[in-house]
């Protein structure tokens, strides 16, 4: 059954995802790496249509961070090449369904038909008003801290902590409430650095292209059983008798 969110059981606004694992999923299987990723895509595809269906307003995920240029050149070749067959692919699906997309990162170091192509599919689902999808490709939290300064700077402008918040790549979507992280790694790995300072952490043991809808509401009932805090006390964020919820 799905997760039903209510007064007691809220609903994360913006859900970030490091999909860790495809690698793994297609070794423990003695297929090359890439046949991962392809699953990984369909990973997604799932993850999507679910966060649409549940009503999360925004949903980001870890593509490609700027370390990954690091792993073998074929790897690198085929994660390029795959990303620019699944716009192809997907963008029609996300255009009718209402999601925007959107793409962060250090894009003008991807190959220009590349960049092309992701221009191209963020025009055709500008208008979706149900979900927006951030892909974070050659993407760094620090690189975007760093940008973010830089601009303000050569803007002759004071650096304070909502004006940095304000020129970062995801200015435009709330912090994500939800982070989670699958593969059974339980680190952040540069991603979103600022954005999730105050996040709540799920990390899952599922590698993920095995990642679906029954484990998104594990992650989603798991965060609705946590308490926000945000520097209060308990008794500051728990309604007192008598007090409407």
């Amino acid at each position: 059954m799905p997760f039903l969110p209510s007064s007691a059981h809220p609903l994360p606004r913006h859900i970030a995802i490091i999909m860790d694992g495809n690698g793994r999923w297609a070794r423990k299987r003695l297929l090359p790496r890439i046949v991962g990723h392809r699953q990984g895509v369909a990973s997604l595809r799932r993850c999507v249509q679910a966060c649409a269906a549940r009503g999360v307003q925004a949903l980001t995920v870890f593509a490609f961070s700027s370390e990954n240029w690091r792993r073998p050149p074929d790897e690198v070749s085929g994660l390029m090449g795959l990303m620019g067959k699944s716009l192809a692919s997907e963008v029609p699906a996300l255009q009718e369904a209402g999601v925007r997309l959107r793409f962060i990162g250090q894009l003008n170091a991807l190959a220009e038909g590349l960049q092309a192509a992701l221009a191209q599919a963020e025009a055709q689902t500008a208008s979706g008003q149900r979900m927006t999808l951030n892909v974070c490709l050659n993407y760094g939290g620090r690189w975007d801290i760093v940008q973010a300064a830089a601009r303000l700077a050569a803007r002759g402008e004071t650096i304070t902590e909502e004006a940095l918040g304000q020129a970062l790549s995801l200015a435009c979507s709330p912090d994500p409430d939800l982070l989670i992280r699958t593969g059974g790694e339980q680190r952040i790995s540069n991603f979103l650095l600022w954005q999730c300072a105050y996040s709540e952490l799920f990390f899952s043991d599922r590698l993920w292209p095995d990642f679906d809808e029954a484990a998104l509401d594990e992650a989603l009932a798991a965060y609705a059983a946590r308490e926000r805090r945000f520097g209060k006390t308990s008794e500051q964020v728990q309604p007192q008798d008598g007090q409407a919820c």
